[in-house]
């Protein structure tokens, strides 16, 4: 008889007379499966043994990298090497197949037998989705066997897009630090990766047509000291991805499922390109490498012929090199007032008819022009944009793709006015703000306070919001800046485990959800985190009110 139970036995257990320890897997895990049901008895005939004997089987070669990653999953968790194969034993195995019938295909099933654990996901990413839960299941490292309790569990997730963001602009991080990256996404149950590539104080890809963008603009001489005190190291800050190092990347996260989206910011935050070619300027420079932080004035000139060639050519590259559908813009914090006193601006201006009304200035729907010829340019690649949520600003392409950053508010505004929309408010998914308010026992972050209890009570569809509006809701990210995060094991402490929150909001359904028993689910993460050898926040792991919090 089975049925559904709260919580699984866990830790370290002796049975039989096995010479390696033992421990019991808890599928209740980060985020938690839809439906798991149990056998309750706790005798030998009811959990399936995972040790030195079992083997992994798949059918099809679409499955033999999700069989090794099985595998290679297990091993620092159990000290135990697997053999993968085709062929499938009479007993003590774990299959992987895909199963038309599940209709979501990041869906899957895991069936655990005392013989065998079967596993189907309604496409190899399924499959993928589920190892993670088998994985997660286990509730420490160490060398031993661990006993799956009998039972079955169905999940599927609630959104499509679940991503997570890297700036590598404000710091750079090499490709096999972006790698580790998609790997700690992948832990979570994330499928889209937003790779921030440029911005006033760096340029991070090769672009062939324009080399001086990885010769020039890729390098700053230094940076600001601390919070915006106008005094300046002479630290060299540098590096770019050749485009055989994005191919590699690209490869790397499609293996894991996970879509990569670029970032090129414009028509602001730019001041990196404008340092290369200043003639994209409105005032023709010298321009530098940006040293500072915030939002510089200095933006590409929109009434200037060859500033859209220069983005024509840029994108085109872009394009041609990422597989994924979209191509993010950017388009936020673009000032105006270069263009508001340059004269190739406001001949422009004058050219295509722009005036002032109630909602827009002329120079806010010039901008809109920059965003329409670059979606234009995109969709003849087969493209569509996403972008900041003040592309709103002068009006939009109607494909385009709003990510509402600036609190909800672009959001829903953009689910009304019919457009698809990412939501990641900095009120609840900026991870560059503190993790709690005692700051002297963090490293330095960009201020605010946004604790992991905070970020796991974001509902990114709101009761008020219509039908249609929700179902322009395509999905959650959150946001990792990183002016003040100049290392990457800085840049995972800013990530985990309020990642972990992230994943049941993007994962679970909003009924299912309760902060006191994720908390609950955190510590098994923990070691996996610990395994994998992630830097992470201690601190988060210290709410003393976390079985009181609902």
């Amino acid at each position: 008889m089975k049925k559904t139970i709260a919580i699984l036995f866990a830790g370290a257990a002796l049975i039989g007379c096995s010479q390696r320890p033992q421990v019991t897997a808890d599928y209740r895990v980060v985020p938690l499966p839809g439906k798991i049901e149990v056998d309750t008895a706790d005798t030998a005939d009811k959990y399936f043994k995972l040790d030195k004997n079992t083997v992994i089987c798949y059918s099809g070669e679409d499955l033999a990298e999700e069989a090794q990653f099985l595998a290679d999953y297990l091993k620092p968790l159990t000290g135990l090497d697997l053999k993968v194969s085709t062929k499938e034993p009479s007993s003590n195995y774990i299959s992987l197949e895909t199963d038309s019938d599940i209709a979501n295909p990041e869906g899957y099933k895991i069936d655990v037998e005392s013989s065998e654990i079967k596993i189907e996901g309604g496409t190899d990413a399924g499959v993928f989705y589920a190892i993670q839960t088998l994985r997660k299941a286990i509730p420490a490292a160490g060398m031993h066997d661990v006993l799956y309790p009998v039972g079955e569990i169905e999940d599927s997730p609630r959104f499509g897009y679940r991503g997570a963001h890297l700036d590598v602009s404000r710091h750079f991080f090499p490709a096999d630090s972006v790698k580790t990256y998609i790997d700690m996404m992948a832990l979570h149950n994330m499928n889209t990766f937003h790779w921030h590539l440029t911005d006033d104080q760096g340029w991070r890809i090769e672009i062939e047509k324009y080399p001086r963008l990885a010769e020039v603009a890729s390098k700053r001489a230094g940076t600001v000291i601390g919070h915006y005190t106008g005094e300046f190291d002479t630290i060299p800050v540098g590096g770019y991805y050749t485009k055989d190092q994005i191919r590699d990347v690209i490869d790397y996260a499609a293996k894991r499922h996970i879509t990569i989206i670029p970032e090129v910011d414009l028509p602001g935050h730019m001041q990196a390109a404008l340092s290369a070619y200043p003639s994209l300027g409105c005032t023709g420079g010298p321009y530098e490498v940006w040293r500072n932080f915030g939002v510089t004035e200095e933006v590409l000139c929109a009434g200037n012929d060859s500033v859209y060639t220069f983005l024509d050519d840029v994108l085109g590259e872009v394009a041609d090199l990422f597989p994924s559908e979209y191509i993010h813009i950017g388009g936020d914090e673009c000032p105006k007032v270069r263009w508001e006193n340059c004269a190739k601006c406001q001949a422009k201006i004058k050219e295509l008819g722009l005036r002032d009304d109630k909602e827009h200035t002329a120079e806010q729907k010039l901008q809109s022009h920059v965003t329409k010829h670059v979606s234009d340019f995109l969709a003849s690649k087969g493209k569509k944009i996403i972008g900041w949520d003040e592309i709103l600003e002068g009006g939009l392409a109607p494909d385009a793709t709003v990510m509402s950053w600036r609190g909800e508010a672009g959001g829903i505004k953009a689910s009304e006015m019919g457009h698809d929309v990412i939501m990641t408010p900095n009120t609840y998914l900026y991870f560059d703000y503190y993790q709690s308010p005692d700051t002297d026992k963090q490293p330095l972050a960009i201020g605010g306070n946004l604790p992991i209890d905070k970020v796991y009570i974001y509902q990114p569809i709101t009761e008020n919001m219509t039908p249609e509006q929700a179902s322009h809701i395509k999905g959650v990210q959150a946001n990792l800046w990183t002016e003040f995060v100049p290392t990457f094991s800085h840049a995972q402490y800013m990530v985990l485990p309020r990642w972990a929150a992230l994943a049941d909001i993007q994962w679970m359904q909003p009924e299912s959800r309760d902060y006191a028993d994720f908390y609950a689910r955190l510590g098994k993460l923990r070691n996996i985190y610990e395994a994998e050898g992630y830097n992470y926040c201690p601190l988060a792991f210290e709410d003393k009110n976390a079985g009181a919090i609902k």
